[in-house]
């Protein structure tokens, strides 16, 4: 039972948050409306917002498996990464879309300002990485 739990309560967020990515991907066009260059920054930091979460929830499902804290960190910043290289990659396939890697890179300063978030703000509790496993 605790397996089912596990997955639904923790990795159901995480496929939630991915396939809603995955679908605003498949969208051919996603201005914002903003007036000039400010629809391009309100879309790039959607980028940051989107891997942060993306980042948090794979964070929270890893930890629920009990892996040491280094390895819960680095993994979840890691297969967020992974996800945002392979959006790029199917974006390049949507018409009006393209596949850039400065957008990955954009991706990654959320990715990374969650992980530094958590390594670097150990009074938060519900961030701490003291979670009783041996960090390796």
């Amino acid at each position: 039972m605790r397996g089912a739990i596990t997955v639904l309560g923790y990795w159901g967020p995480v496929l939630v948050w991915a396939g809603l990515i995955a679908y605003l991907s498949h969208i051919p066009s996603l201005a914002t409306g903003a007036p000039g260059v400010w629809d391009l920054v309100v879309r790039k930091l959607g980028h940051v917002g989107e891997y942060a979460i993306l980042t948090t929830l794979l964070w929270r499902a890893l930890r629920a498996h009990g892996l040491p804290a280094g390895w819960v960190l680095v993994g979840s910043g890691a297969l967020a990464l992974g996800y945002a290289a392979s959006d790029e990659f199917h974006q390049s396939f949507v018409p009006g879309r393209e596949g850039a890697v400065r957008d990955v890179l954009i991706d990654a300063i959320g990715i990374g300002g969650w992980m530094a978030l958590v390594r670097l703000e150990p009074r938060i509790p519900f961030l701490s990485l003291a979670d009783g496993n041996d960090e390796d």
